[in-house]
């Protein structure tokens, strides 16, 4: 019999029983959609091992990771190049995680692994709202004719919650309809206070990495100048604190585009301080 130890390849500070755990992270290595660089499935894989780099306690929050009670369930697989049933598989299994009284933290993966997540959670919170981190609209009806794309989420998202349940940050780029859905249903916003109205609803969180800028996040699926900076983005993690999340993902990786690994590291901390949030 061996003896070990042997490396752990989970997250790190991970409660290693589903059971007991109030938080299970979900990996979601597709991006069968990415319209522009792919690679964005193999992060979950990435993020893990970079996790490894981190502390487990957060100095702007003054929190543990074992305070968090997460379990790392490990990643999902996925048939090759079939995305409708990608997409019923994860919202199978995020529905399972609301069955047994639980909360999904999904790590993409591209943007569209979003959407089966919210359809789950929907089925057991009706007053679901969305926060949205994104350099991109996503409210396309479809892209180059297909309906399932990653720059079709949001839109189908909120045929789901309702466009007054949504609120973006960080958006710099989509079409003129897209900027003009978002203008009739006050959907981007620039402000902590714009938040408020939210407050009271179940919120589910979505992060797609790009919002912040390409000097920090070079390796992501689409760039986009013009972005946060990463101490923006924890100014609007330390104001939601006190939001009532059930449900979050960060998406959008793409660690092959940064050979110098610093795009990983720093979504891994993007996903450690929002666990903190939750």
């Amino acid at each position: 019999m061996l003896r070990g130890p042997f490396l752990d390849r989970t997250w790190m500070g991970q409660n290693p029983e589903y059971e007991t755990s109030d938080i299970v992270m979900l990996g979601l290595p597709f991006d069968g959609t990415v319209s522009y660089r792919s690679g964005s499935r193999f992060a979950p894989e990435q993020i893990r091992l970079a996790s490894w780099g981190l502390e487990e306690y957060s100095p702007r929050f003054d929190k543990d990771l074992a305070d968090v009670n997460f379990h790392d369930a490990g990643d999902l697989e996925f048939p090759l190049g079939n995305t409708y049933k990608t997409l019923e598989v994860i919202e199978q299994n995020v529905e399972d995680i609301y069955k047994d009284g639980k909360r999904v933290f999904g790590i993409g993966g591209e943007h569209l692994v979003t959407l089966p997540e919210i359809k789950a959670v929907a089925k057991y919170h009706k007053d679901l709202a969305i926060i949205h981190f994104d350099a991109h609209t996503d409210l396309r009806e479809e892209y180059m004719g297909e309906e399932m794309s990653h720059s079709a989420v949001i839109r189908h998202a909120s045929k789901i919650v309702g466009p007054e349940n949504i609120k973006q940050i960080g958006i710099r780029s989509g079409m003129k309809e897209e900027f003009d859905f978002m203008k009739k249903h006050n959907t981007l916003i620039h402000k902590y206070e714009e938040l408020d109205v939210l407050k009271g609803k179940k919120i589910f969180l979505t992060v797609d990495l790009d919002v912040l800028d390409p000097s920090v996040m070079p390796g992501t699926g689409t760039p986009e100048s013009g972005g946060m900076q990463f101490n923006e983005l924890m100014g609007w993690f330390e104001y939601l604190k006190n939001f009532d999340i059930v449900g979050a993902d960060v998406v959008e990786l793409a660690p092959d585009y940064d050979t110098s690994g610093v795009s990983t590291a720093v979504a891994t901390k993007v996903i450690r301080e929002l666990l903190m949030v939750m």
